[in-house]
């Protein structure tokens, strides 16, 4: 039996579900890829007025430090002088479930962190782990819609879960980050944020690096069961937020120490592994850890939904000094972030206060809309270029330009002598001790069992066979064992 063909909205029919238009094999995405874009803007207005994803959060602010000098890699403001201080607003959030869901679950943390510079505001937005399930944002409805509560059970189902984990094998990575014993988080202070994402950054005399952060917790790193997650999340499904929010109203106020990766952009194409492949880290022996500063939170919001529900992080706020790589996955949270909180919050959503900038003041030609706040005086101008007192443009660009090159169209990744889904996965599970494999593999086996179809089990199975042969030999025993039962 043949199946339909799968069509956009308007019904053309649909080449390639899997990767988005690029200039070249390597290069940035294209705005003119008509699929990619109306996926991501019908995604993000598929639920009000509940974020889509990231809906159950926490937040409180402090500030960032700078102990360490990085001016040789950016020029950055806010990062130019050691023991320089920048206002900033933290959010924590579980990813998959709604606003009434806990706290204490299996599932990443947001990690979006927004510095409040004096060339404006800066949103870093990452999670608790160094990487993600999918790496072309073409297949990131897909993936939330198989996390996400199933339309008729109105639960979360292991049937969509593994059956998206089988068909995207460059997840089995993140998988075996959030099914191990970091997947349950103690508390949001004891864990770590990463930007996850490669970015770039640029220097005054305009050398370009491209850059990975890594907020490490000075709490330490604790992690709950999945029988202590279970546990705790029916006694206080707030147990998150209650822990962070009493920590600091009791001056016991939590710290990051960020470290960053740094690469020479031109090291990029000749690297092992794709730089910008958001399912793969940089291993630490190729690329070391560079302390940059430190990040203190001492203030809890007055209102949490004026405050952490209204607050609005995009991955395109960059500041001078920093800009965007070709990661493809950022590339498309560069237009789906700021779409969603036009739909979610308005198009005037940056006047918010949470949202508004703190050390300058924002000056464009930006006029009404839905809850416009900003009423200019009679005679301003709200076009540019203009003849009177209007903002005008510096011409100098925010980041160091990027070559691209190759015909426009939907490419596989461009490959690189490690670039497969399964390597580092291997080598996250041989770099755990026994016991740390043996809960990760009765987590997985815990969850796999439940699926219905064979099939997905198989497809998902031979997935951890590739990763290390012990590794899918123990977790095919597990799940065998559970369907036997």
């Amino acid at each position: 039996m043949s199946k339909r063909v799968l069509t956009t909205e308007s019904g053309a029919p649909v080449a390639d579900n899997q990767n988005s238009a690029t200039a070249g094999v390597g290069g940035p995405i294209l705005l003119q890829d008509q699929h990619l874009l109306e996926k991501l803007a019908r995604f993000n207005r598929e639920r009000i007025p509940e974020r889509v994803v990231h809906a159950r959060g926490s937040g409180a602010y402090g500030y960032f430090e700078v102990t360490d000098d990085v001016t040789g890699f950016t020029h950055a403001d806010f990062l130019d002088t050691v023991g320089k201080r920048t206002e900033v607003f933290l959010r924590f959030s579980t990813v998959a479930d709604n606003l009434g869901g806990a706290d204490a679950v299996r599932d990443p943390r947001g990690f979006a962190l927004k510095f409040y510079t004096e060339e404006g505001n800066y949103d870093l937005v990452g999670n608790n782990t160094p990487v993600f399930f999918i790496k072309d944002p073409i297949k990131f409805p897909d993936f939330i819609h198989s996390q996400k509560r199933d339309p008729f059970t109105g639960k979360q189902e292991p049937d969509n879960v593994w059956d998206f984990w089988a068909h995207a094998p460059e997840a089995t990575h993140q998988v075996t980050w959030l099914m191990g014993d970091r997947g349950i988080p103690a508390s949001y202070r004891h864990m770590n944020g990463y930007g996850s994402h490669t970015y770039q950054w640029t220097n005054a005399e305009g050398e370009a690096f491209f850059v990975k952060y890594h907020f490490k917790t000075n709490q330490g790193v604790r992690s709950l069961s999945g029988e202590q997650g279970q546990e705790l999340a029916g006694k206080d499904p707030n147990s998150h937020q209650t822990d962070l929010l009493q920590a600091i109203e009791r001056g016991v106020n939590p710290s990051w120490t960020l470290y960053v990766q740094l690469m020479r952009a031109a090291e990029a194409a000749d690297y092992r592994f794709n730089p910008f492949d958001v399912t793969k880290v940089w291993p630490h022996q190729d690329y070391p850890l560079q302390r940059v500063g430190r990040l203190v939170l001492d203030r809890n919001p007055d209102n949490v939904f004026a405050e952490v529900e209204q607050a609005a992080f995009s991955p395109n706020n960059f500041v001078p000094g920093i800009g965007p790589s070709p990661d493809k996955m950022l590339q498309g949270r560069l237009f789906a972030y700021a779409d969603a909180h036009r739909y979610r919050l308005g198009v005037n959503h940056t006047q918010l206060a949470v949202n508004a900038p703190k050390a300058t003041t924002a000056h464009n030609y930006g006029r009404d809309g839905l809850m416009a706040s900003n009423a200019q005086g009679r005679a301003a101008k709200n076009y540019e270029p203009n003849s009177y007192d209007g903002p005008v443009e510096t011409g100098r660009p925010l980041a160091a330009p990027l070559a691209v090159n190759g015909h426009t169209g939907t490419h596989e990744a461009p490959l690189h002598t490690k670039d497969d889904h399964f390597f580092q996965a291997g080598e996250l599970y041989r770099l755990m001790s026994e016991d740390e494999r043996s809960r990760l593999v009765a987590n997985i086996a815990g969850g796999l069992s439940q699926v219905s179809l064979d099939d997905v089990i198989e497809k998902n199975l031979a997935h951890f066979h590739a990763a290390d042969p012990e590794y899918g030999k123990r977790v095919e025993e597990a799940v065998r064992a559970l369907r036997e039962d």
